[in-house]
């Protein structure tokens, strides 16, 4: 299982506060956010955010409106996935 720092991210309207993330990256790949959900509910791999210093662990969230991906720090969720910049 490789732990995997998410660095960027890809909306299809990045301003809009409803339009959901589509893609999610790093250093050297770019995954769907379907294949991050597979991977952390297969236990694959693990994924993260660093902001201002502060670990974010990415966790999947099974909304109603169906699943979607979170940050988990300092005992609370969290958006920092939302402040990360766009992945090119």
């Amino acid at each position: 299982m490789a732990d995997v720092r998410v660095t960027c991210i890809n909306k299809r309207d990045r301003k809009s506060t409803h339009e959901g993330i589509t893609h999610l990256g790093g250093t050297g790949w770019k995954w769907t956010r379907e294949q991050v959900i597979q991977s952390i509910e297969a236990k694959s791999n693990t994924f993260y955010t660093l902001v201002d210093g502060n670990r974010g662990d990415i966790g999947v969230v099974d909304a109603a409106t169906g699943k979607y991906l979170r940050t988990y720090a300092d005992g609370k969720w969290n958006d920092n996935l939302l402040s990360l910049p766009e992945c090119s």
